[in-house]
């Protein structure tokens, strides 16, 4: 879908004031993947969301710049400012907002008018096609809406979102007003959606369960500033690490393997291997993510033996800093391209004499697959 424009940077220099707050950002995003916005209440995220979407208008100050999916939307030094009707986007909400006289199909049919390219009608069939498969929806065609759970009404959303074929999709936490039930059902289509199409997406969320399962870009707003911007790996390791439980990396891995006898599946990335839980779900071959822990890495100056640790990774010290707490520290490590996080206490760190460029081993006691 729109493979023409993957690779086109995104660039959002906006200033919105409003009282007692000022969204002010400049970002340049990659052209497809999924970009997270990502902060507490109030920090911006639907407000930059509705800017793009041109739904709030942003300062037309001459640094103002909206340029997505190689295209301007907005730009003050030439007075450029396109309207909503005009944008090529796709816009899904917290709630799915369908028509609820109207069954599935209709629904769908119903959000190709305007769409661009709408005066086209077998290409804006084969668009409601292409979405229909992507979503998997194909059995609810012919349901009414008010029959549908909150995950099958998200799903079919999205796919009216898509069926107009738009080359940016923006979803406002779609997610939000789901159980955790319906959550697990939907982001499975979420991460589909991720891995095959070739237009950018941008995702406001507050849940860092779906910024670890989703997201390639992490962009951490505060106060409507940009606190952080970059890969999600590096974005959790570097500005989410401060205190708290949560603390810890996220890996990207392939599975290798799985052992019947102990019920245990192999995953392996670019710093070594690790053992966790079988799941059916953990195919050998299958990409996955998965999280560790500071809390559950331990650091010995030797590969030790006699240990039920089996996830032992030699590691470099990178650098080590304070924790929440005086009695402890962070200590980050590089483990070939990858960073991990241990969390020690500030006396272990000085009787081993952690210090920077260290060789240590990390062991570690849990490794859990981001599902």
């Amino acid at each position: 879908m729109h493979a023409a424009h993957t690779g086109s940077e995104a660039h959002i220099r906006l200033r919105l004031a409003r009282a007692g707050f000022v969204l002010d950002v400049d970002l340049r995003l990659p052209g497809r993947g999924i970009t997270v916005l990502f902060g507490p209440s109030g920090s911006g995220k639907t407000t930059l969301l509705r800017c793009v979407a041109g739904l709030e208008r942003a300062s037309d100050g001459p640094d103002a710049h909206l340029t997505m999916a190689g295209t301007v939307w907005q730009d003050g030094a030439s007075g450029v400012f396109v309207p909503t009707w005009q944008r090529s986007l796709g816009y899904v909400f917290q709630e799915a907002s369908l028509f609820a006289h109207l069954d599935v199909r209709q629904n769908l049919v119903f959000g190709l008018r305007g769409g661009r390219g709408g005066h086209d009608y077998a290409a804006a069939h084969a668009g409601l096609d292409e979405a229909v498969a992507l979503l998997g929806i194909g059995s609810l065609l012919q349901r009414r809406v008010d029959t549908l759970s909150g995950g099958e009404r998200q799903r079919v959303a999205i796919a009216r979102a898509l069926a107009r074929q738009p080359r940016v999709l923006l979803l406002d936490e779609p997610l939000a007003a789901l159980d955790r039930t319906r959550k697990q059902d939907i982001l499975p289509w979420l991460e589909a959606l991720r891995d095959r199409l070739q237009i950018p997406m941008l995702y406001v969320t507050h849940a860092m369960d779906e910024v670890a399962r989703l997201a390639d870009t992490l962009v951490l707003l505060e106060a409507g500033q940009v606190r952080a911007c970059g890969t999600v790996a590096e974005v959790m390791v570097q500005h989410l690490a401060a205190g708290g439980d949560e603390a810890g990396a996220l890996l990207e891995a392939t599975v290798r393997g799985r052992d019947a006898t102990w019920k245990l599946a192999e995953v392996v990335f670019d710093g070594g291997s690790v053992w966790l839980r079988d799941s059916p779900a953990l195919e050998p071959g299958r990409r996955v993510r998965v999280r560790v822990l500071a809390r559950d890495v331990s650091l010995a100056l030797a590969a030790p033996a006699g240990t039920s640790i089996q996830n032992q990774l030699a590691c470099t010290v990178e650098s080590i800093r304070p924790d929440s707490h005086p009695s402890q520290v962070l200590v980050r490590l590089r483990c070939g391209t990858a960073t991990l996080l241990a969390r020690v206490t500030a006396r272990s760190a000085a009787k081993l004499e952690l210090t920077a460029d260290r060789a240590v081993w990390a062991l570690v006691k849990s490794v859990a697959l981001v599902e």
